[in-house]
């Protein structure tokens, strides 16, 4: 059996935090028209409760994200890896703004639209993780 490192620790952490951040806002979508039909306030409940998991986990993706980044020798990467990089950094952050906004929108359309960009950007930021790590 291969020996349990720091960095496998350090990666697994990474990725469960965002599977929960990312693969979460998925599943609330999947769940959204059952949420509707019932009615009442059952979606901002749900939001609230998703929010108590979701943005422990985001936190911890970042601060992982940051360690992720403390072990890689910047100076030693090419330039399309930093520019990789730069991109996915901003994807996070967008990810970010993106969920804080759609909590905060009072409007379906600003409920939406931020919310999509949430997401997308979660996602997008995931696919250039992969990319970062497959080198």
């Amino acid at each position: 059996m291969l020996p349990l490192t720091l960095r496998s620790i350090r990666l697994t952490l990474h990725v469960l935090s965002v599977m929960v951040w990312v693969g979460g806002q998925i599943t609330l979508l999947g769940l959204l028209p059952v949420v509707r039909a019932a009615g009442g306030d059952l979606g901002k409940a749900v939001g609230r409760q998703f929010n108590r998991v979701a943005w422990p986990a985001f936190g911890l993706a970042v601060a992982t994200g940051l360690w992720n980044i403390g072990a890689v020798d910047m100076a030693n990467q090419v330039t399309e890896y930093q520019v990789t990089l730069f991109v996915k950094l901003f994807l996070v952050a967008l990810s970010g703004i993106g969920a804080f906004l759609h909590g905060q929108s009072k409007t379906k359309v600003g409920i939406a639209v931020w919310g999509a960009v949430g997401l997308l950007s979660g996602l997008l930021a995931v696919l250039l993780g992969v990319q970062l790590v497959s080198l």
